[in-house]
């Protein structure tokens, strides 16, 4: 099977980059899949086996995300919003009260309620 129109004129990066997402994907599938069968698996053995396997997967999905922040600042960037904090996902998603680095935890922001009442500015 041969590689698409689109895909023989994309530049190198652009591969890369779909290289590393497709990886990155595999192994979270890998994830998944050891997790599933860990889970139903009666064995002790088979299961110490499973979890073992699907540890690695993270691991190796976990490099494989940080090569795409290295090398995609989009993905950077929205990784530094919404990773490593305690405030509510969809506040970052909306940009409420979380500072630029997105680590702030929350601390010191407003959900913004009254601006949801009746009469408020919001």
């Amino acid at each position: 099977m041969g590689t698409s129109y689109i895909e023989q004129n994309l530049s190198e990066e652009a591969q890369d980059l779909h290289r590393g997402l497709a990886s990155l994907i595999e192994e979270l599938e890998a994830v998944d899949w050891y997790n599933q069968r860990a889970d139903v698996t009666p064995e002790e053995n088979l299961k110490d086996i499973l979890v073992h396997n699907r540890n690695e997967e993270m691991e190796h999905a976990a490099m494989a995300l940080e090569w795409l922040r290295r090398v995609f600042p989009p993905l950077d960037q929205a990784l530094r919003k919404f990773l490593f904090t305690t405030a509510p996902i969809m506040q970052s998603e909306a940009g409420k009260g979380v500072s630029d680095s997105g680590n702030d935890g929350g601390a010191g922001c407003s959900l913004g309620i009254g601006s949801l009442s009746k009469g408020g500015n919001g």
